[in-house]
């Protein structure tokens, strides 16, 4: 299974969100620090404030953090919602698929299974986990200095 780059992209921006929730963060600086592209990443955060994962404000003083806690964010749930209802192969899709197997095919039964399974595991790791006491990560994730 491959997970697509906003998914990527949307996991980072969370994970830097809850290495600092005692201020705002802003896109320049997430961006540095996680190596996306600014462009990218305002999309992700667009769509995680919509999602209710990130609160967003505009202005000079502006940035987001967090909508909710960190340890009420469950990863599984953040994967299906960034992830949407994108087919893992061909079959799963209902225009596009032109494979001639489809309604035979095991295989698919059993990739669909395997797909609930992996969403099942993620479901069971927050956010909270993924960032808390993870010292490698927050040593990674330090603010980048400013002007450099």
């Amino acid at each position: 299974m491959r997970i697509t780059k906003r998914t990527n992209i949307a996991v980072r921006l969370l994970m830097y969100c809850a290495a600092h929730l005692d201020r705002l963060v802003t896109k320049a600086e997430i961006a540095e620090a996680c190596n996306i592209s600014e462009n990218h990443l305002a999309q992700v955060i667009n769509q995680l404030s919509q999602l209710d994962y990130l609160s967003t404000q505009r202005g000079r003083k502006g940035g987001m953090s967090l909508a909710r806690p960190a340890d009420e964010i469950r990863i599984g749930a953040v994967f299906r919602d960034v992830e949407g209802s994108l087919p893992i192969v061909e079959c799963f899709a209902d225009a596009d698929n032109t494979c001639p197997l489809t309604d035979a095919c095991r295989l698919r039964v059993a990739l669909q299974d395997a797909a609930e399974v992996f969403y099942a595991s993620l479901d069971d790791i927050t956010l909270d986990a993924l960032v808390c006491n993870n010292d490698p990560l927050l040593r990674i994730l330090q603010p980048v200095a400013c002007g450099r």
